[in-house]
């Protein structure tokens, strides 16, 4: 049975408590289709690809980690947004998007569903004292070298990550999906064995190196594929309506 656009976005809103954080971009309903929902299709970014692909799928709703209207980015409505916005419209899907919210949400979050993945318990925040913080650390299931644990992020993620091996063994893993090189400092201070993230700067080797810690970029796409799966899962078992994920290859 289908169910309100309007009641299926205030459950994402309340669930994710989007309306607490200040963000780089707007969070909840981005673009406006059909008033009923049968079926959602999630993917990572709301790409050219994925809306097509939620075009053939039938889809009501897109639901996304990577939406629109960054602060910064030119508002006009040119080139590749107006091709993106004029598919969505044509076809009646909503675009549905939460960037901050679901990184660090405590269930569906895209950290806590990545140290699922990976075989890490999560014991905390990266800066238990920053109120916008959004990494996480934890400690591995079981002790292992830098490039069993990288060996480990390959065959989950089916991606080979670029690794900083520290040399020593990985008890300690500190975390942040996405483009998170930056919080490698507060790694440092949280006395990690490893610090893992979506991307790499080039100075994230040599604060790996001279800091004495391991370091792994397992990809942007790669490190936030599961928050939106387990939001839809969410909000289709909420609601008894259909989701589909879908992932559209990004080797970045």
């Amino acid at each position: 049975m289908a169910i309100a656009l309007a009641a299926l976005v205030e459950e994402a809103d309340r669930y994710l408590n989007a309306a607490r954080i200040n963000d780089y971009c707007p969070n909840g309903l981005q673009v406006e289709g059909r008033p009923q929902v049968l079926r959602i299709v999630s993917g990572v970014t709301a790409s050219q690809a994925l809306i097509e692909a939620a075009v053939e799928a039938e889809a009501d709703v897109l639901l996304v980690h990577h939406g629109y209207f960054w602060k910064g980015e030119n508002p006009c409505i040119t080139g590749m947004k107006q091709r993106r916005l004029k598919t969505l419209l044509a076809n009646d899907i909503s675009l549905l998007a939460y960037h901050l919210p679901l990184d660090v949400h405590p269930e569906v979050g895209n950290n806590v569903q990545l140290a699922a993945q990976l075989g890490i318990t999560v014991e905390g925040e990266l800066e238990p004292d920053n109120p916008r913080t959004v990494g996480l650390v934890g400690s591995l299931d079981e002790a292992m070298s830098a490039r069993d644990f990288a060996h480990r992020v390959h065959e989950v993620l089916g991606r080979e990550p670029l690794l900083v091996d520290g040399g020593e063994v990985i008890r300690r893993v500190g975390w942040c999906t996405g483009g998170g090189q930056g919080y490698i400092d507060q790694a440092v201070a949280a006395g990690v064995d490893l610090y893992l993230t979506g991307e790499a700067s080039e100075q994230t080797f040599h604060s790996a190196r001279e800091n004495g810690i391991s370091f792994i970029a397992a990809g942007h796409h790669a490190t936030e594929r599961y928050g939106v799966q387990a939001l839809g899962d969410y909000l289709a078992r909420r609601f008894a309506i259909e989701h589909l994920f879908i992932d559209c290859p990004n080797p970045i």
